[in-house]
Parts: structure tokens; C-alpha cells; sequence
């Protein structure tokens, strides 16, 4: 028996397409860079905006996974 795979939806299809054109280096760029500027703001003693702008590392590292993964297995 052949199990049909579920198809991707129009906008999943249309962000795959702008999102493959990004290199996935520049998602790793921004995550360190993030975590870095994160760094610099917390032993500068601004320690909330320190916060916000780390948390923003995990979202820009696992976009990139992602990016990677869709680049080399591909969608559907």
C-alpha cells in the first residue's frame, strides 16, 4: 500500500521559497552575534534589554537548522 504524503500548504511553499535563498551562515552570524551584544549589555549593567536580546539566539539558531534541513532533505 502506498501512503500519500501530506502536501504543504500554499504560504509553507512560499516561505521555504524566500527563506532558501538566505545562507544558513548568516542565521549562525546573527544567533552568535545576539549572544554576544547579549554579553556586552549584561557587564555593561543593562541587565533587562541584556535579556530580551539573548533570548533571541534559540529562535535565530533553530531557523537556521531548519533552513539547513529543508536546503539538503528538501520539503514534501
Amino acid at each position: 500500500m502506498l501512503h500519500a504524503k501530506p502536501k504543504e500548504g500554499k504560504a509553507t511553499v512560499a516561505v521555504e521559497k524566500r527563506t532558501s535563498r538566505i545562507p544558513s551562515m548568516i542565521y549562525l552570524i546573527a544567533g552568535l552575534s545576539a549572544l554576544a551584544s547579549s554579553s556586552c549589555m549584561m557587564m555593561r549593567g543593562r541587565k533587562s534589554k541584556a535579556l530580551l536580546v539573548g533570548q533571541w539566539a534559540a529562535p535565530l539558531l533553530i531557523m537556521g537548522l531548519y533552513n539547513k534541513v529543508v536546503k539538503t532533505e528538501g520539503h514534501d
